[in-house]
């Protein structure tokens, strides 16, 4: 069966000029979604490029509230810090939620002057963020096991360094590696071997189980490695009774969020229930395992009604 997640507006908190009021309407989210039986609640990344709560500390807020809901990041720029204190923080709140920990990772985009900007805030070379991110990953993933780990690269060079707290999972903090099939890059169909399963954004169907079959691909016929790897779709959706007034919504939403729309039709569907649970299931039909959604929207309690009650039932 789908796991469904939802992801949690920390975002959307910050997108006013005014000082946000609401915070703690971000736990309360979490523990509704929880007590919906839903397996996860995941939160964004970004330092200045869009701006929002710092995925950490708000994870960690929600931990000490929640008791077996999952927690992720969708996605975490790992680059913009270094992998051992990643790790660190990583395992820390893994540790304080008893296990609860998945971390969406991704190279992080590049797309106009505010994002390259982040990167330079930070003193990284935006143009050599993604082995920059291919290096952390050699880094992080072991520290998280209890691993004592030397590595040189052109980024970061430790020697025998370990951790404490370690990761209470048997694996280490799982960590799910983004590609995307638009891009076809196979560069980062491999990198996806570096963590424990993937997570794309945006991608039509098609696109998505193409992914999948690259990931497979360089996993080797019949590895079960792939087959239990966690296989992690990121939807953005609108829903109510009016399509022109919830497109004209999340084109004003997303903009806020972006700085500009920039996968307009990759995005939704901005509609009825019935049209968010054909395309759930879509993804499902080429192999995603869990759905995480966004919801694209500033009333993200009456978002979160419509999904808990129209759409999960019918899954």
């Amino acid at each position: 069966m789908t796991k469904l997640g939802v992801l949690l507006p920390t975002r959307g908190l910050l997108m006013s000029d005014k000082p946000p009021t609401n915070i703690g309407s971000i736990i309360e989210m979490a523990e509704i979604v929880e007590a919906a039986g839903i397996d996860s609640v995941w939160v964004g990344d970004s330092l200045t490029a869009k701006p929002r709560l710092e995925p950490f500390a708000a994870l960690s807020a929600i931990a000490a509230r929640t008791k077996t809901i999952r927690l992720g990041t969708a996605v975490l720029l790992a680059s913009l810090r270094h992998p051992v204190q990643l790790a660190h923080v990583a395992t820390t709140l893994d540790l304080v939620s008893e296990g609860r920990v998945v971390l969406g990772m991704g190279v992080g985009g590049a797309f106009n002057d505010a994002q390259r900007q982040e990167w330079n805030n930070v003193g990284v070379d935006p143009r050599k963020r993604a082995g920059r991110f291919e290096e952390a990953l050699k880094i992080f993933k072991p520290l998280t096991k209890g691993e004592s780990v030397t590595f040189e690269g052109e980024h970061f060079k430790v020697k025998d360094v370990s951790i404490k707290p370690i990761s209470p999972q048997s694996n280490g903090v799982p960590v799910l590696v983004a590609a995307h099939g638009r891009s076809k890059l196979d560069r980062q169909y491999k990198r996806v071997l570096l963590g424990d399963g993937l997570i794309s954004i945006s991608d039509f169907p098609d696109e998505y189980e193409l992914v999948l079959d690259k990931v497979s691909d360089y996993h080797g016929p019949g590895d079960l490695s792939f087959t239990g790897m966690e296989k992690s779709f990121y939807m953005t959706v609108n829903m109510g009774d009016n399509k022109e007034d919830l497109t004209e919504e999340s084109d004003h939403f997303l903009k806020a969020y972006y700085g500009v729309n920039i996968w307009q039709e990759r995005w939704g569907p901005w509609g009825s229930p019935e049209e968010v649970i054909a395309r759930i299931k879509t993804y499902e039909n080429v192999g995603a395992e869990t759905i995480i959604v966004r919801f694209a929207s500033y009333d993200q309690a009456k978002q979160l009604d419509l999904f808990l009650n129209k759409v999960v039932p019918n899954l």
